[in-house]
């Protein structure tokens, strides 16, 4: 499968809400997730790894609702826009996230996830 194909078929199951069956997917074995962040969870590595810090995330955050764009193809790439409504549970602030992902495709697969986040 081309980037141009994994691109849309991944866009397709984040538009529908379906970004664990995205992942589950379309990550490679040996997948590495980049967050804009400090800590244990800024870079793993592994599907396994990757899908623990999406069970995080859900377990600890409260989802009004998401908008995805894209996708955006260049080369062995792709990018996503996310539009986040999220409320932190521990605090309880709620909070408009705009997140750009960058995709990098091998073998038909995703081998690298980037994200950059604008809070606001």
């Amino acid at each position: 499968m081309d980037t141009q194909a994994v691109a849309a078929e991944f866009a397709a199951l984040c538009k529908a809400g379906k970004f664990e069956e995205a992942g589950e997917r379309f990550w490679a074995e040996d997948v590495v997730s980049i967050e804009p962040m400090q800590g244990e969870m800024a870079e793993l590595r592994g599907k396994a790894a990757v899908r623990g810090k999406g069970e995080w995330w859900y377990a600890n955050h409260v989802i009004h609702g998401t908008e995805t764009h894209g996708p955006y193809v260049n080369g062995n790439q792709f990018a996503l826009r996310f539009h986040i409504d999220v409320t932190q549970k521990a605090s309880g602030q709620r909070m408009q996230m705009e997140e750009v992902a960058l995709y990098t495709v091998r073998d038909g697969k995703v081998a690298e996830e980037r994200f950059l986040v604008r809070m606001g």
